[in-house]
């Protein structure tokens, strides 16, 4: 039996990198697959077709998790479309780096919107679906930039600790009802975004890992996975760091 069979998963910005990786390994593994995407409409499109080669149910939804009536509304959705959903993965995120100095009010703004108000917004909204069937998986994506912090990304780590804060709480609140909420910290991984640097620039960070390697994709995807399962079902509150040793 796949680890995923008979479940319905919810996963926030899938529409490339560790997000789309992390929707293929849930098809893959039986679940019915509910994702969203915004400015990648293409990308979401064909994902979706994609996706429906392992057999299961499929449906992108193009919702902006940071907007509340929005996150609202999406799960009233896919509730609708799919009639349950038992995992939730807030993955949707997004960078605007510069030092303290010079960064932007907007700068600041966006990236707390995108990372760290969503998942409050998807989460609240879940929830209430969770509670009624009394069981339920949240994993939100944190970074070891959220654990150790970044020169250059004082809005990002500040998002992403939020996203541990909130979630270990969450964690406390929702146990009782058998909905448990982890948190997944990558760290270094190899998507779109790491293919435009420099090599030698990869090269140094990398020898800085004590696997002396990036991450792949689905390296965070097999943990989300897990988290996902009944394997984890006597783990919640915790942060999982995919990082190679970074931390």
């Amino acid at each position: 039996m796949k680890l995923l069979e008979g479940k319905t998963a919810l996963i926030t910005g899938a529409s490339k990198g560790i997000g789309r990786k992390i929707a293929e390994e849930f098809a893959a593994q039986g679940a019915n697959v509910a994702f969203t995407y915004l400015s990648s409409v293409e990308k979401g499109q064909a994902l979706e077709q994609e996706l429906q080669s392992f057999g299961t149910k499929v449906k992108g939804y193009r919702s902006d998790a940071s907007k509340f009536d929005e996150a609202d509304q999406l799960i009233n959705d896919i509730v609708a479309d799919f009639g349950a959903l038992d995992i939730v993965v807030n993955n949707a995120g997004i960078t605007k780096d510069g030092l303290l100095m010079r960064m932007s009010e907007e700068n600041w703004d966006d990236v707390i919107n995108v990372n760290l108000k969503s998942v409050f917004n998807v989460c609240k909204a879940a929830s209430k679906v969770m509670m009624k069937a009394r069981k339920g998986s949240i994993i939100n994506m944190s970074s070891v930039v959220g654990v150790q912090g970044n020169a250059g990304q004082a809005n990002y780590a500040a998002s992403k600790a939020g996203i541990i804060g909130f979630s270990k709480s969450l964690a406390k609140e929702l146990g009782s009802r058998n909905i448990r909420t982890n948190v997944v910290a990558p760290g270094f991984i190899r998507t779109e975004m790491t293919d435009v640097l420099d090599p030698k620039v990869v090269k140094g960070w990398e020898e800085g890992i004590p696997l002396k390697r990036a991450g792949e994709p689905e390296d965070v995807a097999n943990v989300c996975v897990f988290l996902a399962s009944d394997m984890s079902s006597y783990v919640t509150g915790q942060v999982l760091s995919v990082c190679g040793g970074m931390l």
